[in-house]
Order: C-alpha cells, then structure tokens, then sequence
C-alpha cells in the first residue's frame, strides 16, 4: 500500500511540474512574439510602446541598447533593443519576462 502512495506521489509531483514547464514556454512564446513585431521598425516606434528607456548602452560598432526593466511578482524582468545607427530595430532579447 506504501508504494502504491508513493507512486501516486511521485506521479502527482511530476505532472505539476510538466504543467508549469508548459506554462512558461508559452509565456515565452508570447513574449517573443510581441517582441518580434518591433524587428525593423524605428526608434521612436519602440519608445511610444514601451516609454523612455531605463537605459542606454552605446556598443563599439555605434549601435545603441535600449534597456527596459519591469517586475512582476518580485522578479526582475530586462528587455533589450539593438537600435542600428540609423534608428532601426534590429534585435532584441528578453529576460525572465512573462
């Protein structure tokens, strides 16, 4: 009777945590879709959707990051934006952001 609670246990255990596996690759997925739709356009595009940056790193080839922090639930979510010289977006990378 024993082993037939711990299987049961150990089913329960693994299925939550297959679920919650679930949950944030669709986050994810939802996250780098709308992340996605600011691919190729301007600056300026980006600043009305998300605000003025929180800050600015300048790179070597005289590419901008754009860096926007947010948190949810006491964690700390990063985004960030390559902006090519001609005010383009074209990258970003998001971090703990769900």
């Amino acid at each position: 009777m024993k082993i037939i609670y711990t299987l049961f246990l150990l089913l329960f255990l693994t299925s939550g945590c297959k679920t919650v596996t679930e949950k944030v690759d669709k986050a994810s997925e939802k996250e780098t879709k709308k992340l996605s739709k600011f691919l190729k356009k301007t600056e300026s595009e980006l600043k009305i959707e998300f605000g003025k940056p929180d800050a600015v790193e300048v790179m070597n080839n005289k590419n901008k990051i754009l860096v926007y922090y947010d948190s949810k639930f006491k964690i700390k979510c990063e985004r960030r934006f390559e902006v090519d010289q001609k005010n383009i977006v074209i990258a970003f990378n998001s971090k703990n952001c769900f």
